[in-house]
């Protein structure tokens, strides 16, 4: 009798230890509209943007994120100062309670660095993003257009084609790919 039970503390002591890793998948954040930019054949790197909500009540911090079609994705603000683009890495950002953080272009993005093959419209991309909190959340990226500048912007021309009078994705950064 002692045995048996035992063994039962034992099972919900082992079941205590193996819920506790998954309890940092806090539903208070969800993670949607991820999409991302399809990339010139030659492209490095590329970009994911998509909307993180807190609907918590205390405040989240992504920290980082990783996909397998590229060789690392970091975090990335792209800004204007005086007339001249800026873009960094940023090591975290912060979703207040209660808020939503867009991440799209000309902002926060998550940037594809080390591209395993080009990023064609029409495809997909998986993410993970992992909050201090709410642990890793999966996501998949749509593939818009090159140059797009929302989710299911595609494109009239052919698959992969900028729009015509273009020569980059980014209005004012002739050769500049993002």
């Amino acid at each position: 009798m002692i045995r048996a039970y035992t063994t039962i503390l034992a099972g919900l002591a082992l079941g205590l230890v193996l819920t506790a890793g998954t309890a940092r998948a806090d539903s208070s954040i969800r993670v949607e509209n991820a999409w991302a930019r399809a990339t010139p054949a030659s492209a490095k790197t590329g970009a994911i943007y998509l909307t993180i909500t807190n609907t918590g009540t205390a405040p989240d911090t992504l920290e980082s994120a990783s996909s397998p079609a590229a060789a690392k994705v970091e975090l990335h603000e792209m800004s204007m100062d005086n007339g001249v683009m800026k873009m960094r890495p940023v090591p975290t950002i912060t979703i207040a309670p209660g808020q939503s953080l867009v991440l799209k272009p000309n902002g926060y993005h998550l940037m594809l660095i080390g591209l395993k093959a080009p990023l064609k419209e029409g495809e997909t991309v998986p993410v993970t993003v992992t909050f201090a909190h709410a642990g890793q959340q999966q996501a998949t990226a749509s593939v818009a257009k090159i140059g797009a500048m929302h989710a299911g912007d595609s494109s009239a021309a052919a698959p992969g084609m900028a729009k015509p009078g273009r020569s980059s994705d980014m209005p004012g950064m002739p050769g500049m790919q993002h």
